[in-house]
């Protein structure tokens, strides 16, 4: 591979289009999509300050890099990629990607992040921003943070595990998602959904949890959770008490309490949801 050391490469398209690069050490100055087109690159503690970077690429490995904010939209349209140990401070970035690899990266400013993304592993990842991974598929995430609404609406097939997220409205408009081991906390969690599981989760919502076509949740606890469940087919286990429950169209609920259950028998069949609470209040 020919190797590219400690430059400062500024311009326009400065490596468009080339093959079998070996990159360490160097800037990316001012100017739009350096290496687009490129394939087999590698690049090691190099840092981008402009647009659009890494556009129709494939085969890319990057470590120890930084993404300044005026990198946006660094990362479209490219296939297999990994990204280790990395600083993204621009927005809009990993957009219609496919093969996609990321560890241990922050992503400070995640603002439409991750949208329409294929094939995607996130491990030991921070964000913060709203819209993160819109309309992806095929996700495997542990150890992910996330501080920013509207997250994950319209993904499908993913599997999130030891995660700690901050984000109102997530997971509406999903379908086949798994959560395992995890901390959520947000309004409107999960509306629209179908084939929406929780194991092991804690969550709080207000009006949480509804909507939602085939809900699971075993062995969760829901804190400060209000209005739930409504027009949701459930089977749901909760450890502890609910503090308001509204209106699930089907199915089955066990909890130790529910401090308020609304039932509107003009709006749905009550005699479709079993509710089973294991001690008084």
């Amino acid at each position: 591979m020919k190797e590219i050391h400690r430059q400062m490469l500024v311009g326009e398209r400065s490596l468009f289009n080339e093959r079998d690069l070996a990159i360490d050490e160097t800037i990316f100055g001012d100017g739009e999509s350096p290496l687009k087109e490129c394939k087999n690159i590698t690049l090691d503690n190099c840092s981008f300050k402009w647009k659009y970077p890494l556009w129709y690429c494939s085969d890319i490995k990057v470590n120890n890099c930084i993404w300044f904010e005026m990198a946006r939209a660094g990362i479209w349209y490219t296939h297999n990629i990994s990204m280790k140990n990395t600083v993204m401070q621009a927005p809009k970035n990993f957009r219609r990607a496919t093969e996609v690899y990321i560890e241990n990266v922050d992503f400070s400013n995640a603002q439409e992040t991750l949208w329409s993304c294929n094939n995607v592993t996130l491990k030991n990842v921070t964000a913060r921003g709203d819209y993160f991974a819109m309309n992806s598929a095929n996700l495997e995430i542990d150890n992910f943070t996330l501080v920013g609404n509207y997250a994950f609406d319209g993904v499908k097939n993913m599997t999130v595990k030891n995660s700690k997220m901050l984000t109102k409205d997530a997971f509406w408009n999903s379908e086949n998602v798994t959560v395992y081991d995890s901390v959520i906390s947000g309004e409107y969690l999960g509306w629209n959904s179908k084939n929406l599981t929780f194991v092991n989760c804690t969550i709080e919502s207000l009006q949480g949890l509804c909507y939602i076509e085939n809900l699971v949740m075993k062995n969760c606890k829901l804190l400060n959770t209000t209005l739930a469940f409504e027009y949701s087919s459930i089977d749901a286990e909760i450890e502890g008490k609910i503090d308001s429950v509204l209106n699930p169209s089907s199915g089955k609920l066990t909890c130790d309490h529910i401090d308020e259950l609304i039932i509107e028998k003009d709006k749905i069949d009550p005699s479709k949801t079993k509710i089973i609470c294991r001690q008084s209040k």
